[in-house]
């Protein structure tokens, strides 16, 4: 069976400093705010190119596809690339997508070249590994929180950018604007980030089969994995039937829809508050009270569907306590292979992804049905989910580690994954 050995992790320079930290901050927050520009565009979308809101939706569906497909195929590259030139050369390719989006002449090339744009912003998950790899084991979850604050922010704040974008130059615009902004990160972390060569030999179709083993090796990814995928479950389901509830409930409009996104935007203050946490080596019962908190926050927007301030404050909990749990779970997945980060991040982004699609997806359909209160019921059981297995990990699993005893196992620890 073949093996991938990597350089130990005490063998890597440590490079992060607060300048770096901010540019990988930034660069998240941009490049996956490419994501999420679409949403609330789609109306006018279908207007400029003669289709029905149906076929608009597509957008959305097939960007985030290309996500799905960049965090299984394109993401691994990360442990067998050089992670500079990986993530400066995506860039340019999302360029590229995004100022063909701006200039297509029919929706078919629309719908192509989106699925381009969610395939390489995937890049932003590239960059979170290297804040990781670049930090020392002690102050890991501090980089990780604060590079994951801005690409929270990039999540949050992206359709109310491209709402005002939109109104003022038109929906083409945003990409035009995108496309320029990838360009210059690709320069801005050309000159500002270190190289990182992996030390992996193996090509590329052993990486991939790789993955397999890393899942049933650490059971820790596995149940990380899991409740992650619960956490962004809950979050998708709120966010994705916030706006009918608005609408329906408040009477508000789309420029008011846009407003009361920026409130969730309070979440990413979580990050460098988990971060430090997980530094302290108290991750694991900051995770458990995370997922509570984030049920709760369903049940006061149950109680409060009729107060437009209890529903902000219920998505700023919500959002909090995704966020908190997120930095929470890749401090404690990053310090499990120095060597294989990029590959732990594909197991750990696919398995949130599939949740987060999922679950939106149900939830649309429980609007439909059963209204606000049927929404609000899915999204309380899902991160209830994750706290059994949250407590089957805690009875299972050993204390986790202060950042002082991982730093000593990685010194030690070599790859072995078939």
């Amino acid at each position: 069976m073949s093996q991938l050995v990597g350089v130990p992790e005490s063998a890597a320079p440590q490079r992060m400093n607060p300048a770096l930290t901010l540019v990988l901050a930034v660069a998240c927050g941009l490049t996956v705010a490419n994501l999420y520009y679409a949403q609330p565009l789609l109306d006018l979308v279908a207007r400029s190119f003669g289709v029905g809101q149906g076929a608009a939706t597509t957008v959305v569906t097939l960007t985030q596809a290309g996500y799905a497909l960049g965090l299984l195929f394109v993401l691994p590259l990360g442990d067998l690339v050089e992670n500079r030139r990986l993530a400066t050369r995506t860039l340019l390719v999302t360029a590229t997508a995004l100022l063909l989006a701006a200039a297509s002449p029919v929706f078919g090339m629309f719908l192509a070249v989106s699925v381009l744009v969610g395939t390489t912003s995937v890049v932003a998950q590239v960059l979170v590994p290297m804040a990781a790899h670049l930090a020392p084991p002690e102050q890991r979850g501090k980089a990780v929180g604060r590079v994951m604050s801005g690409l929270l922010t990039g999540i949050l704040l992206a359709r109310t950018v491209a709402s005002l974008v939109a109104d003022l130059l038109g929906w083409r615009a945003i990409y035009v604007i995108s496309a320029v902004l990838m360009l210059a990160l690709a320069v801005v972390l050309r000159r500002m980030l270190p190289r990182r060569a992996p030390g992996h030999t193996a090509g590329y179709f052993t990486l991939m089969a790789s993955l397999g083993g890393l899942v049933r090796r650490e059971p820790v990814l596995r149940r990380r994995a899991v409740c992650q995928a619960t956490m962004f479950g809950a979050f998708t389901t709120f966010w994705t039937a916030i706006a009918y509830e608005l609408i329906d409930e408040h009477h508000f409009g789309q420029v008011q829809i846009a407003l009361f996104a920026l409130v969730g935007a309070g979440g990413a203050a979580a990050a460098p508050v988990a971060g430090r946490i997980a530094d302290r080596g108290r991750g694991r019962p900051a995770s458990g009270a995370a997922l509570l908190l984030a049920s709760s926050a369903f049940v006061l927007a149950a109680v409060g569907h009729g107060s437009v301030p209890l529903l902000a404050l219920a998505a700023v909990l919500l959002d909090f306590a995704v966020q908190c749990h997120q930095v929470l779970s890749q401090a404690e997945i990053y310090a499990l292979r120095g060597d294989a980060r990029a590959r732990i991040n594909t197991v750990f982004m696919t398995s949130v992804f599939v949740g987060g699609a999922t679950s939106s997806a149900v939830a649309g359909v429980l609007h439909t049905a059963h209204g606000w209160t049927g929404v609000c019921v899915f999204g309380t059981a899902l991160p209830l989910a994750g706290l059994l297995v949250w407590a089957y990990g805690q009875w299972t699993t050993p204390t986790q580690a202060p950042a002082d005893a991982v730093r000593a196992a990685e010194t030690t620890r070599t790859a072995d994954v078939d």
